[in-house]
């Protein structure tokens, strides 16, 4: 069937409102991830020690930190999205986000005011997990709701890109500081802070580009209740479950070859600082653009048999994949490992927002989405870091290689005995 001008001017503005919301939603995530790509040089500063494994371990564990405020960023934020729009819940956790960043980039070192520094860290962390766990639920609904039911998988999964891509952002800058503009010396000195500067600047020109969005039909079709967003949770208890068991496996495996894989290249692998970068650059690109490929292909086959794809295979072969990845030294065969592993995970990443939007009606779903969402990352997501390096500290690495595989069979279990939200879609019905 051909579309019509005005399918392709509905088409158009719907592509214009997802593309304004995805930018935002990349800058968010690029501050957020600025921590992890610049903590092998600044967790120094800030935590006292010369054995560099368990510094990157407290820093980690600051990492995670800021996934404690997560939640209730979801809730928050969520019961914003829900009650006052879309829009207004981008707003705000954008600002959030920003004041968080500059708040890293100006702190005072250990040297200056000792163990108020860390703990500055951990507040300006704190600031950045609200705004990042309500950033999640807002965007993902906000994506899922503009787009059409024709392409909602391929124009959710630009949800994905922009998380990858704005951890991608931070390594890209990485590189250009150690490559083009400074030393190594210089970076762990004073130049750790620029990424940081450069994130509350786009932070805040993010939140100029926002204030143009347009509210999504579905919150305009639907008038908010009187009741509160949590309260209206709870009747969904299903589909809360539901959300918590789809992302346990999701979320691990996600946070260990994003944020985890660059420490490991680093110091299980035996990379060099250059060659952990480039890869890790490498690795994301082509994450990236498996995103929306998997994502149009869900609107042809459905979203549950790449959630399949996912639990299956990383079931079987997460294990003998980072086997394999730490007994390499070449730099190729670590992008190819990893390559082979995002071409695992991205049966999850690609989608896993869109069909968490199709499980609630309107009135509740960006609390829906938020909030489960944000627990089950928290506990799952922000401590995969800090237990791989718990696990190589303790001297039993493959430790966590069986604990990510328990994590995705457990998921995979959810896969098997959930309906397919393609064809089971809240999001065709206004409430």
């Amino acid at each position: 069937m051909n579309d019509t001008p005005t399918d392709r001017a509905d088409l158009a503005r719907r592509a214009r409102a997802i593309l304004t919301g995805s930018a935002g939603n990349l800058v968010e995530w690029y501050d957020f991830y600025a921590y992890a790509a610049f903590a092998l040089y600044f967790a120094h500063h800030f935590f006292p020690g010369n054995d560099p494994v368990v510094q990157q371990l407290n820093a980690a564990l600051l990492f995670a930190f800021g996934f404690i405020a997560r939640p209730i960023g979801g809730w928050l934020f969520g019961h914003l999205g829900d009650r006052y729009g879309r829009r207004r819940a981008l707003l705000w956790s954008v600002l959030l986000m920003s004041a968080g960043s500059l708040m890293i980039a100006v702190l005072p070192t250990y040297a200056s005011i000792g163990i108020a520094a860390p703990a500055l860290l951990g507040l300006a962390r704190v600031l950045q997990g609200l705004s990042l766990g309500g950033e999640y639920g807002a965007s993902a609904t906000y994506l899922s709701e503009m787009a059409s039911d024709r392409h909602r998988g391929f124009f959710a999964s630009f949800q994905p890109v922009t998380l990858i891509g704005g951890q991608l952002c931070a390594i890209v800058v990485l590189l250009l500081l150690e490559q083009v503009f400074l030393s190594p010396q210089e970076i762990r000195d004073w130049g750790w802070r620029i990424p940081f500067v450069i994130g509350a600047v786009l932070a805040v020109s993010v939140l100029l580009m926002r204030r143009t969005l347009a509210e999504t039909d579905h919150f305009k079709a639907v008038a908010p209740g009187a009741e509160s967003s949590l309260r209206a949770l709870l009747r969904y208890p299903r589909e809360v479950l539901l959300v918590v068991g789809l992302t346990m496996g999701g979320t691990t495996a996600f946070y260990t070859y994003t944020t985890y894989m660059q420490k490991y290249l680093k110091l299980s692998v035996g990379l060099s600082a250059t060659a952990t970068t480039l890869v890790t650059a490498g690795t994301l690109v082509f994450a990236l653009i498996l995103q929306p490929l998997y994502g149009a292909l869900s609107d042809r086959i459905g979203r549950k048999p790449l959630l399949l794809w996912f639990g299956i295979t990383g079931t079987l072969f997460t294990i003998p994949l980072l086997d394999a990845l730490q007994a390499t030294r070449s730099p190729l065969v670590a992008f190819g490992l990893i390559a082979c592993a995002w071409l695992i995970v991205a049966g999850y990443t690609s989608i896993n927002a869109v069909v968490k939007a199709e499980l609630f009606p309107t009135h509740v779903r960006a609390t829906g989405v938020g909030l489960p969402y944000a627990i089950t990352v928290s506990i799952f997501g922000g401590t995969a870091e800090p237990l791989a390096l718990w696990f190589k500290a303790a001297g039993f690495e493959r430790g966590f290689y069986f604990y990510l595989t328990g994590m995705i069979a457990v998921s995979l279990l959810v896969y098997v005995f959930m309906r397919d939200t393609r064809e089971h879609s809240a999001l065709r019905e206004p409430v």
